[in-house]
This record gives structure tokens, sequence and C-alpha cells, in this order.
């Protein structure tokens, strides 16, 4: 099973979006709330290399971006190999 982590906020609609997808998928992943900012908000901006919009994904470590990117790897094929590794 592949280690998703997904920074959201409360009432965000790409954050609920990405979220879906992956619910759909069949994959749990690990929300971090950063609606309040605090510590995990500076963690997000540190490994999202100074992104601060949500969501914000990372599949094994590795920072795939928002909803829209997330998305975009799910319709070019791309998104089944990396939740596979």
């Amino acid at each position: 099973m592949p280690n998703v982590e997904i920074y959201t906020k409360m009432f965000c609609p790409y954050c609920t979006r990405a979220k879906r997808l992956l619910s759909d998928k069949g994959i749990t992943f690990e929300e971090y709330d950063i609606t309040l900012g605090g510590a995990k908000r500076d963690e997000m901006l540190s490994r999202a290399n100074g992104r601060f919009t949500v969501p914000q994904i990372f599949i094994n470590d590795h920072h795939v971006g928002g909803s829209d990117d997330l998305h975009a790897l799910e319709a070019s094929g791309r998104l089944d190999p990396l939740l596979q590794a």
C-alpha cells in the first residue's frame, strides 16, 4: 500500500475532489488539516517547495502537487503506477 499524505483545509472543494479520487481508488491516506496553520502548514510549505495552496499531495514522499495535478496524472494513466510503487 502506498504512503499517501494530503494537506487540506476545511471547506476546500479541491481537497474534497482529490480525496474523493483517492478514496474511489481504494487508497487510504493520511490527512493533515492546516486550516488553522501551525507546524503542519510550515511542514507543507517546506515539502511542497513553497506552494501554499491546498491540497498538496505526496505519494511515497514524492510531491504530486494539487488536485488538478492529481487528476492530470489520472487522466494520463500515470497515477496508478505511482500508487502501486
